[in-house]
């Protein structure tokens, strides 16, 4: 049981999770500030107030139903997503764009092998692995 959980932990999977969670919940400070600091004191300079949480609410029996709870909710969702989506995976994108440009500006830069070139070596090729010689 020990040896399966040493091997467990020694897998690269296990590991990378982990750093993944962690930078995670230390890039989930930086997502909040942008939203609470930024993206809702905008909303709130457009509409009066950064959440719904008082708005839309039903009475039945006596009792609150409060739906604007759930919309700040799904607002706050969206704004999160939003703001992961320009800070982490648009750049990426881009990254990754200039990287395969660079390997395809890499790539076309090779010297090309002329047709002459690769014929006579598939005949050389060819002449060797038949064994005989040629003067």
């Amino acid at each position: 049981m020990i040896k399966g959980f040493k091997d467990f932990i020694s897998r690269g999977n296990a590991v990378d999770l982990a750093v993944g969670v962690i930078i995670g919940a230390a890039f989930k400070n930086i997502v909040d500030a942008l939203v609470d600091g930024i993206i809702n004191p905008l909303i709130a300079a457009v509409i009066g107030k950064p959440d719904f949480s008082d708005a839309f609410i039903l009475t039945l029996n006596g009792t609150n139903v409060k739906f604007g709870i759930l919309i700040t909710a799904v607002i706050n969702f969206l704004l999160m997503a939003f703001a992961i989506y320009l800070c982490i995976v648009v750049p990426m994108n881009k990254l990754a764009a200039l990287r395969t440009a660079k390997e395809k500006a890499e790539k076309d830069a090779a010297p090309k092998i002329s047709d002459e070139v690769q014929l006579l070596t598939e005949i050389r090729d060819a002449l060797k692995s038949s064994g005989s010689t040629a003067v």
